[in-house]
C-alpha cells in the first residue's frame, strides 16, 4: 500500500467537474508487466503480473496469507475490501473446498476487477458483496461462519484503514468459527498502526505482527484463541507451503518466532 506509482489516468480525473463524488475515481497504470490500481492518485490498492493474473504480486499480499501456517483446509473464507482481488483470487483457485466472500463497497472496484483484473464470475463457491465491511462484520448470520478473514480497507487517501475501532475488530472476531484468523494490511510507520494494533489486542485473544515489508506494510495476525507455536510444526508446515504454492512461508515462520 505504501508504493506510490503514477497514476495513468490521474490527469485526465483532475478534469472531472467539481462535485465531489461517492468514491474516488477508479484508475490504472501498468508497469514492467504489472498492472496497479489505484483510486485517483499515486498510491497503489492492488496489482496483478498479467502473466500470472492469480498470484499475489506485493510481499505484502502474500504475508496476507500467512494464517496458511495454521489453518489447512478452511471451509470460508472471507476477504474486506477487494481491492484488486488479488486474495481473493488467489483463495478461490487454491482452495477448492472453502467458499470464498469478498466484500467491496465500491461498485466501480467490483466492475474493474471483473474486466481488468480476471476476477470470476459468482459462483456456488465465490461471492463477491456489494456492502459496507461494518455492515458485513454486526450481521448476525455471518457470526462464527469463517475460518479465515482477510482484512485490507484502504480509501483514495492511504492513511490508514478506514475502519480501526475496537467495535469493528471485535465484530470481526465474531465472525471467526473456533481456531479462526484474521489478518490485516496496516502501515507499520503511520499514526494509525499504534491505534488499529490497541483495537486488535482488545478484540483478539493473541496478536502477532509480521517485520514490515519494503512497501512500509505490516501484517497482523490476529487469534480469536491463542495458537501453539511449535517451532518444529510450524517449519514442516511451511516447507509444505512452499512445495505447493511457492510462496515465502518459511519468512513468515521466522517473523513469527521473533515476534513472541
Amino acid at each position: 500500500m505504501l508504493i506510490k506509482r503514477k497514476s495513468i489516468e490521474q490527469a485526465e480525473s483532475s478534469r472531472r467537474p467539481a462535485r465531489k463524488p461517492k468514491f474516488a475515481p477508479v484508475t490504472l497504470s501498468e508497469q514492467d508487466g504489472v498492472r496497479y490500481l489505484h483510486f485517483g492518485t499515486e498510491w497503489v490498492q492492488g496489482a496483478m503480473r498479467i502473466r500470472k493474473p492469480d498470484w499475489p504480486e506485493l510481499e505484502y499480499a502474500q504475508q496476507m496469507m500467512a494464517w496458511m501456517l495454521f489453518i489447512e483446509s478452511p471451509r470460508a473464507i472471507a476477504q474486506l475490501g477487494l481491492g484488486a482481488a488479488t486474495l481473493t483470487k488467489f483463495c478461490y483457485r487454491q482452495f477448492l473446498d472453502a467458499s470464498v466472500t469478498a466484500v467491496e463497497l465500491n461498485e466501480s472496484v467490483i466492475a474493474i476487477c471483473a474486466s481488468m483484473f480476471k476476477l470470476p464470475p459468482n459462483d456456488e463457491r465465490l461471492n463477491v458483496l456489494e456492502m459496507d465491511a461494518m455492515d458485513f462484520v454486526l450481521d448476525p448470520a455471518n457470526h462464527g461462519a469463517f475460518d479465515v478473514l482477510q482484512c485490507d480497507l484502504y480509501d483514495a487517501t492511504a492513511r490508514g484503514p478506514v475502519l480501526d475501532t475496537p467495535e469493528f475488530y471485535q465484530a470481526c472476531n465474531d465472525c471467526l468459527a473456533e481456531d479462526g484468523i484474521m489478518t490485516v494490511n496496516l502501515f507499520g510507520d503511520h499514526p494509525s498502526f499504534a491505534k488499529n494494533l490497541k483495537a486488535m489486542k482488545f478484540a483478539f485473544d493473541h496478536v502477532i505482527c509480521l517485520p514490515e515489508v519494503h512497501e512500509g506494510n505490516v501484517v497482523a495476525l490476529c487469534f480469536r484463541d491463542r495458537p501453539q507455536l511449535d517451532k518444529e510444526a510450524l517449519a514442516a508446515r511451511a516447507a509444505q507451503i512452499v512445495a505447493a504454492t511457492k510462496l515465502p512461508a518459511k519468512s513468515w515462520v521466522k517473523g513469527i518466532l521473533a515476534a513472541n
